[in-house]
């Protein structure tokens, strides 16, 4: 039996635009674990993460071909893909539903420290750690704990522009750190 299959990130987009099965399989197998550490700390619960994991990588086989490399990596889209399907799980009707019918122990934890954990898991601490603590926080609210910039906005008590600003520049800095 030969070697497993490796692949460059533009290999790896040109095999699932051309709908490569074993491409999407080293897709999951690959990336499924950083999505769902990503995915965790937003929606808390490990069976509806599940399930918004499993909508994460429906959506990526559907929006490949959407997916454009001079906006950003890979990597990068699929966590926005992650971010933005674990926020629509959180506002769901559904959601919210089951929310108010589980029982008070099953959500009784330091959400902080899966937020960590998380963040260690796929190697980000030390590069969040060199962003100013007013722009650390912004990313942690926005990516790790699912708020939106108005609600950050709100929480910190800072005007919305500051928060994109702030974000953008962020993101711009760590882009650099990872290369």
């Amino acid at each position: 039996m030969g070697s497993p299959q490796t692949y460059s990130e533009q290999e790896l987009v040109a095999a699932l635009k051309a709908r490569d099965d074993q491409a999407f399989s080293y897709l999951y197998d690959h990336y499924s674990g950083a999505l769902f550490s990503v995915i965790l700390p937003i929606v808390k619960l490990p069976e509806s993460a599940s399930d918004v994991l499993q909508e994460v990588f429906v959506n990526i086989w559907r929006k490949i071909g959407t997916y454009d490399p001079i906006k950003g990596r890979l990597f990068t889209w699929m966590l926005n893909i992650s971010r933005n399907a674990s926020i629509d799980m959180l506002r769901s009707k559904n959601y919210q539903n089951n929310q108010k019918n589980q029982e008070i122990t099953d959500t009784v934890y330091s959400h902080d420290q899966v937020t960590q954990t998380s963040i260690d898991s796929i190697g980000l601490s030390k590069f969040l750690g060199k962003l100013r603590p007013e722009q650390r926080v912004l990313i942690e609210l926005a990516y790790f704990k699912g708020y939106t910039h108005d609600e950050i906005s709100q929480i910190e008590d800072i005007p919305l522009g500051t928060v994109k600003t702030r974000i953008r520049n962020a993101l711009l800095q760590l882009r650099e750190y990872i290369k």
